[in-house]
């Protein structure tokens, strides 16, 4: 069974909201502007509607796939690799010759439903980091390192080297925004 959680983790991770969507407005994403199937992508080329349908889709998968590891009682680190195969799935679908989404609306849904406190830890973070360098990017960098802070403080580390793994992916995913935020700033 729990093989079979890791593997419909990946496939839920892997459904691209962004791809839906954007279908549905005649408009294929992977064509327009960052070429990105997700949120700030969709909302870029249709729209703000589509960037709410596509941040809700993509975090509620993330938050589908910790909800089903606990309805399962499986434990909290079989639930944290699901999570982390679901993020991966999303940022590498198989389907799309793993060029998805970069990821961060399925960490959003993930790491809510993961550890409510623990996340609150990254939103302060992306919040202080926001109020200083003004870019989004760059806060979020901020965000991330409060909250593997927070994972440590918590003595969290093991439990959570997965999901850390599927952040360093979402981190390399965003390099070009961050190269181009870096850039601004100068």
């Amino acid at each position: 069974m729990l093989g079979l959680y890791w593997l419909l983790s990946y496939i839920i991770g892997s459904f691209m909201t962004a791809y839906v969507v954007g279908k549905a407005y005649g408009v294929n994403l992977q064509e327009e502007r960052s070429k990105n199937l997700g949120a700030r992508n969709a909302g870029s080329v249709i729209g703000k509607g589509a960037f709410i349908w596509t941040f809700l889709g993509d975090s509620l998968k993330g938050a589908l796939i910790v909800g089903a590891g606990r309805l399962w009682h499986f434990e909290e680190w079989e639930i944290v690799l699901g999570a982390s195969l679901g993020m991966l799935g999303h940022m590498f679908p198989f389907w799309l010759k793993f060029n998805g989404g970069k990821g961060v609306a399925t960490f959003i849904g993930v790491g809510l439903a993961l550890s409510p406190s623990l996340f609150v830890m990254m939103v302060v973070g992306t919040a202080l980091a926001l109020s200083v360098t003004r870019s989004l990017t760059l806060s979020m960098l901020g965000g991330f390192l409060i909250y593997v802070g927070a994972i440590i403080y918590t003595d969290k580390l093991l439990l959570y080297i997965p999901l850390l793994i599927a952040i360093i992916f979402m981190l390399r995913k965003h390099m070009s925004n961050i190269k181009e935020a870096l850039e601004r700033r100068k």
